[in-house]
């Protein structure tokens, strides 16, 4: 694939300099006359090469960084990022069977996601100039690990907006449209049909250390798709979980993980929008509640209604939990900081009159890891509290 080069303005930012991959439309001297999805060689205005990546101009961000070296960027270049993801992961990883290999940026490989669950992976590609490199990416991940198969899942509004049609299916091989992977000695289904890359591995973790404290409590599990919480909660010995989503298919989706785990007789599942099922809960009706809502907002201009909603959704999960119970409140809002969000816990916290007491705090697994030098990496928020009336304190 030909190189074209992107000269960069006088006062090159300190982010650039400092490890971010992305370089906006305003930083650009040169442009290149290119096709969009091009690899580029990026410069300093006074010649100096900053690194190699994709090009697209129907982006805000002009060039997505592939590496601050200049080398090809070829099979052995996607061999050995994907060889050092893996290395990085497995080093520590005690359970094997299901983790995110390629997290983006994160990993080096912009526009890149590759989650694996048990023999097979599934792949989301985001960004034009990476789905240049689908077949090396495939061909790369079937020499190195030899899956049952590699399933595509590139969807959503973001997909039209780099130039590339949205695509599910199967890349390589064949299974299931539900494919079975244990965590924790749970037997999950990751859906090929459902969200995402078919289930949320960034909240796996939490809901294992949660389990510790989950004992013999009944269980709320709000916007809770498959039961990712939910059934660790079980597994860790709650009598019951009541599970809210709004899509049926997660819910159904939810029952058969029920089954195979013998929990049918301490799940209910309820199709509900989960802003509207917690506003009708008896005050003290549950002992544990789980708050865990899809991203609030696309873009910083809906900030104000996506912190009046957190707030909303966590006073309301308070006043439904008995003295003594638990709330564990998350957010994957990447345009909220963390900040932002704890304020807005402790402003439900003083309107109901409760106080809580932190239990532990987290974020998102090394598998998803976030880097110093792009806090745009670095999305997941997440917090469990002992909840007290002031007057009980």
């Amino acid at each position: 694939m030909p190189e074209y080069r992107v000269k960069l303005k006088k006062e090159i930012k300190r982010r650039i300099a400092f490890g971010h991959p992305w370089i906006y439309e305003n930083e650009i001297a040169e442009e290149p006359s290119c096709e969009n999805g091009s690899l580029v060689k990026v410069f300093t205005y006074s010649g100096q090469f900053v690194g190699k990546g994709y090009y697209n101009r129907n982006s805000l961000i002009r060039v997505r960084l592939l590496t601050r070296k200049n080398v090809n960027i070829d099979r052995k270049f996607f061999k050995d990022k994907i060889q050092r993801a893996y290395s990085l992961r497995t080093r520590w990883l005690k359970e094997k069977g299901a983790f995110r290999l390629i997290y983006s940026e994160a990993d080096g490989l912009p526009g890149l996601i590759v989650d694996k669950f048990a023999d097979f992976f599934v792949v989301q590609i985001s960004t034009l100039g990476m789905s240049k490199f689908k077949e090396t990416i495939v061909n790369v991940l079937i020499e190195l690990f030899n899956p049952k198969g590699i399933y595509e899942k590139s969807e959503g509004s973001f997909i039209a907006k780099e130039g590339i049609e949205p695509y599910s299916g199967w890349l390589y091989g064949n299974g299931p449209n539900l494919i079975p992977f244990k965590l924790h000695e749970i037997t999950f289904l990751a859906d090929l049909h459902g969200q995402k890359t078919g289930f949320f591995l960034d909240q796996r973790f939490n809901a294992e250390n949660l389990s510790e404290f989950s004992t013999d409590r009944r269980v709320l599990d709000l916007f809770s798709y498959t039961g990712n919480f939910a059934f660790h909660l079980l597994k860790g010995g709650a009598r019951e979980a009541i599970l809210v989503d709004y899509s049926e298919r997660a819910l159904a989706v939810a029952e058969e993980i029920a089954r195979i785990n013998s929990f049918k007789e301490k799940i209910r599942t309820i199709n509900a929008n989960s802003f509207d099922f917690i506003r009708n809960v008896k005050i003290g009706e549950f002992e544990l509640i789980v708050i865990d809502p899809p991203a609030m907002l696309k873009s910083a201009t809906a900030k104000h209604n996506a912190l009046r909603a957190y707030k909303e959704l966590n006073l309301r999960a308070i006043r439904s939990l008995k003295d003594g119970g638990i709330l564990a409140t998350s957010s994957c809002t990447q345009l909220i900081r963390e900040s932002e969000w704890l304020e807005k816990i402790t402003e439900a916290f003083k309107d109901s009159k409760k106080i809580g007491k932190l239990l532990f705090s987290a974020g998102q697994p090394f598998d998803h890891p976030a880097l110093t030098s792009m806090h745009e990496s670095n999305y997941l928020k997440f917090r469990s509290y002992i909840v007290s009336s002031v007057s009980e304190f």
